[in-house]
């Protein structure tokens, strides 16, 4: 049974391309979203209510809303946008240098390979009312996958990448579905304090 059998996604420029139409449009949106809970991650509620349409309506990112085909529940969300990527030659194997090489331009004086990138930049469950138990994160980044296959389809690229915290249980999670460290880099929080996301890379 294809996934796409027990769950679809939602655009939310659909949505917004609809204007004020208080049943399809932006106000069902806000109403929609309003639905979403994430206590086990803050930051990825705080995004999708705060964030995600005016980034949207820049075209810094897309958002993608998923629902359970059998009741239509909000199940979860992912973000997807495109980012200038650079990969250190010290970090990845020989031969995923040589794929690199294919898609990227190397400054050779610093071993580095750098190329746009599709960017998972949000991917979270909701766990309103227990929806969460409804969905997989395997099945949720499986959703996010077909729509980098799509954008790859019709523009390019072979690279897909995120960002994660360091803990093992979630680095664990993203190697399982098949995507491999390459970096860290130190990121600025609110509050200034600095903290440690690990890089992981995934080719098309």
């Amino acid at each position: 049974m294809s996934i796409k059998d027990s769950f679809f996604y939602i655009n939310i420029r659909d949505y917004l391309a609809l204007g004020t139409d208080d049943e399809a449009g932006e106000p069902e949106l806000v109403r929609t979203i309003s639905e979403f809970s994430c206590p086990q991650n803050p930051d990825v509620e705080h995004f999708l209510k705060k964030n995600a349409i005016e980034f949207t309506k820049k075209s810094q990112s897309v958002t993608y809303l998923v629902f359970s085909v059998e009741n239509k529940e909000l199940l979860g969300y992912f973000t997807i946008a495109l980012k200038p990527l650079s990969v250190r030659g010290e970090t990845v194997s020989n031969t995923m240098k040589r794929k690199l090489l294919r898609i990227s331009e190397l400054d050779k004086n610093s071993d580095t390979y750098t190329m746009s990138a599709y960017l998972i930049a949000q991917l979270g469950k909701n766990y309103t009312n227990g929806v969460n138990n409804m969905i997989t994160g395997k099945e949720l980044i499986e959703l996010a996958w077909n729509v980098i296959e799509d954008a790859q389809y019709m523009l390019g690229g072979m690279v897909a990448f995120l960002e994660a915290e360091n803990e093992e249980k979630l680095l664990s999670f993203y190697r399982g579905n098949r995507f491999s460290q390459f970096d860290t880099r130190q990121n600025a929080s609110d509050t200034d304090e600095s903290h440690e996301l690990v890089q992981l890379l995934r080719l098309i």
